[in-house]
């Protein structure tokens, strides 16, 4: 069974920027990842419309509200038909419990953002949180598990203690993907494809080193065929 685990992020501001790449790229080398720009841009229109296509859709929102609001989110996300919907561990266990009982286990997949890759220590103490990065992503990794949810989104430097702590069938989900020599960008916890799947990263979601490539597609065959040669 093909189990694409590179999710392109795609990044754009309008749905023809968005299908310009995608028709660029190969079902079964990658999934996609809509987030709040475009889906705010170009609607659940855009998600059908890259189904259509053949393509998994990772529906990246971070639902983060009141435990009904998030419920009704996520079941609205999951009558869309998409592969996975995400919500915020930091709205706690109640609302993470909704979000859970809104979609049928073994369908859409539900997985919950621990902390954003773009935040360091300077961040958490801005904010209160108390402990280092790492302490704060195994604290709701655990309530996300403990809530049944499928999976987290998780930095991939985080995933090899996250593996260790949440067994095998725990889905984690790496962006801060780059290849190597690559620009870090905005991102600050970040390492390279190979390490992550090493590390025990499920899937990796990659975003400009695709997106900005001369040609994605080849970009995407590459990387492909390292992480593979490494599936476990």
């Amino acid at each position: 069974m093909n189990d694409p685990r590179i999710i392109v992020a795609l990044d754009f501001s309008s749905a023809e920027d968005a299908l310009k790449l995608v028709n660029r790229l190969e079902p079964r080398l990658c999934r996609l990842k809509v987030g709040k720009e475009l889906f705010t841009a170009a609607g659940p229109q855009l998600v059908e419309k890259l189904m259509r296509k053949g393509f998994d859709v990772f529906l990246d929102l971070k639902f983060h509200d009141i435990p009904n609001t998030v419920a009704s989110a996520c079941k609205a996300a999951a009558s869309l038909g998409v592969w996975m919907v995400n919500v915020h561990t930091l709205g706690g266990r109640k609302m993470l419990m909704a979000a859970r009982n809104a979609i049928t286990q073994g369908s859409t997949k539900l997985i919950a953002v621990t902390l954003l890759t773009s935040m360091d220590q300077d961040d958490l103490t801005d904010i209160g949180l108390q402990g280092s990065p790492e302490q704060i992503v195994e604290r709701l990794a655990q309530l996300a598990k403990d809530c049944k949810l499928d999976g987290v989104v998780c930095s991939a430097l985080e995933a090899t203690n996250l593996r260790q702590q949440t067994g095998k069938d725990f889905c984690l989900v790496t962006p801060g993907i780059r290849p190597s020599g690559g620009q870090a960008d905005d991102q600050k916890r970040i390492t390279t494809p190979r390490q992550a799947i090493q590390n025990g990263a499920d899937y990796l979601v990659i975003g400009r080193p695709i997106t900005q490539a001369t040609d994605p597609l080849l970009v995407c065959q590459q990387l492909h065929a390292e992480i593979s040669g490494l599936a476990v």
